[in-house]
C-alpha cells in the first residue's frame, strides 16, 4: 500500500487521480506537518512559475569580483565556518528539492502506467482479432471437423476450412501434465512434423488457429518437457487424421 505521506509531491503537481486526491485531502485535515509542507510546495511552485527567477544582470559578476579583492583572506590554519541559513530558507530549498523529485516520480509513474495501458490494449486487440478469426473459420460453409481422444485423458478437435485456408485446433485435457512437462501440438505434412504451439506449464486447454491447415494430413499431440520441443516425442498422445 502506498504511504499517504509520499503523495504530497504528486498532490501539489495535480498528478493524482480522483481517488488518491480525495484520500490525500482527508489526510490533510488531520496532518499538520503535511499541510505545512504542502503550503510550502505550493509557494515554491508559484515562485518557479513567476518572473522572480531571472538571469542575473551582467554587472553582477564585475561587482562580485571587485568586492573579492577587498576581502582579507583567512589564514591557512583556519577553517571557514559556513554561515547558517535561515530555517525558512532551508525549508524552501528542501521543499523545492521535494517538488523536483515528486515531479520526476509523477512522470515516471505516468510513463509506466501509460505503457501498461498500451500493452493491455494491444493484448485485448490481439485477443479480439484471434476470436474473430476462430469464428470465421468455424462458421465457414465448408468447415470439416474431426476429433480424437487423448491417451492421457481428454480430447483434441480439429476444424479445417479450405475457403479460409486455415483451421482451429481445440485441445481439452482432463488435467495438465506433470510438473516440468507441457502439451504440444503438431501439424504433419508429407510426413514432416512442425510445431503448432505448446501450452504453458499447468495449462490443460487451448484454442490454436493454424493458417494453411487444409494442406496438412495429420494433427498430433505430444507431452514434452517445458517449454517445448523441436521434434515430437513418441508415442503421440493423440493423432487426428485430416486426409
Amino acid at each position: 500500500m502506498t504511504d499517504v505521506h509520499s503523495l504530497i509531491g504528486a498532490y501539489v503537481l495535480d498528478a493524482l487521480d480522483d481517488i488518491d486526491r480525495a484520500t490525500f485531502d482527508r489526510h490533510l485535515r488531520d496532518c499538520e506537518v503535511c499541510r505545512q509542507e504542502a503550503d510550502e510546495l505550493f509557494e515554491v511552485t508559484a515562485r518557479l512559475a513567476d518572473g522572480a527567477w531571472s538571469v542575473p544582470p551582467p554587472r553582477l559578476r564585475d561587482n562580485v569580483l571587485a568586492e573579492i579583492s577587498t576581502i582579507r583572506q583567512l589564514p591557512p590554519t583556519m577553517v571557514a565556518r559556513p554561515q547558517p541559513r535561515s530555517r525558512r530558507g532551508m525549508r524552501l530549498v528542501a521543499a523545492a528539492a521535494a517538488l523536483v523529485t515528486a515531479a520526476g516520480a509523477a512522470v515516471a509513474v505516468y510513463t509506466v502506467q501509460d505503457q501498461r495501458v498500451r500493452d493491455a490494449q494491444s493484448r485485448l486487440e490481439a485477443a479480439q482479432a484471434s476470436e474473430a478469426r476462430v469464428r470465421s473459420i468455424l462458421g465457414a460453409p465448408d468447415v470439416q471437423t474431426r476429433s480424437e481422444t487423448l491417451k492421457s485423458g481428454g480430447r483434441v478437435t480439429v476444424s479445417s476450412s479450405r475457403l479460409q485456408n486455415a483451421g482451429v485446433i481445440m485441445l481439452t485435457a482432463d488435467s495438465a501434465p506433470a510438473a516440468g512437462s507441457v502439451y504440444q501440438m503438431w501439424t504433419i505434412r508429407s510426413g514432416a512434423p512442425a510445431s503448432a504451439g505448446a501450452l504453458r506449464e499447468g495449462q490443460s486447454a487451448a484454442v490454436q488457429v493454424v493458417e494453411g491447415l487444409p494442406a496438412v494430413s495429420n494433427v498430433g499431440v505430444t507431452i514434452e518437457k517445458a517449454p517445448e520441443s523441436a521434434t515430437p516425442t513418441a508415442p503421440l498422445d493423440a493423432l487426428v487424421n485430416l486426409a
